[in-house]
């Protein structure tokens, strides 16, 4: 558990309202072969997929479902400690979810397929499953996208 001194939670929440870019790489579990996709969007919120499988390019958007973060706020007051001198007991605090957040995307393709993706880790990076229509499931990296320029 962290404990945070001021109250700035909705800029904290996930990086407040900055967009950040996520490559992704999937590997269908009966074969080898990797495809490609990214991600993008205000972490903790939502944001934009897109994922080519065999020259079909699946689009949609994510959101969180799960915070990687809980918030709160612990009230107190002024007094005389225990073991002597004077304090106060109140602030903010966040408690981080040890398996990182949760987010649901929902993708498809320009033929009318779905592709339907859970993310799991801490924005930017971490893991996942994809399923398609025809149940063939596809593992999932999450990694920071190279800075573009």
């Amino acid at each position: 558990m962290k404990t945070i001194v001021t109250a700035v939670a909705a800029a904290v929440v996930l990086g407040g309202c900055a967009t950040t870019s996520t490559q992704l790489t999937l590997m269908p579990r009966d074969s080898g072969k990797l495809y490609s996709g990214y991600a993008d969007g205000t972490p903790g919120y939502e944001g934009r997929v897109s994922i080519t499988i065999e020259n079909k390019t699946y689009t949609g958007t994510w959101v969180t479902v799960v915070s990687d973060r809980t918030y709160g706020w612990v009230g107190g007051g002024v007094g005389y400690g225990r073991w002597g001198g004077w304090g106060a007991g109140a602030g903010t605090y966040h408690v981080d979810n040890p398996h990182g957040g949760e987010a649901k995307a929902l993708l498809n393709a320009p033929d009318g397929s779905g592709l339907r993706c859970d993310f799991r880790g801490s924005w930017g990076q971490g893991g996942g499953l994809c399923r398609d229509d025809r149940g063939r499931e596809y593992d999932v990296q999450m990694r920071p996208a190279p800075p573009k320029g």
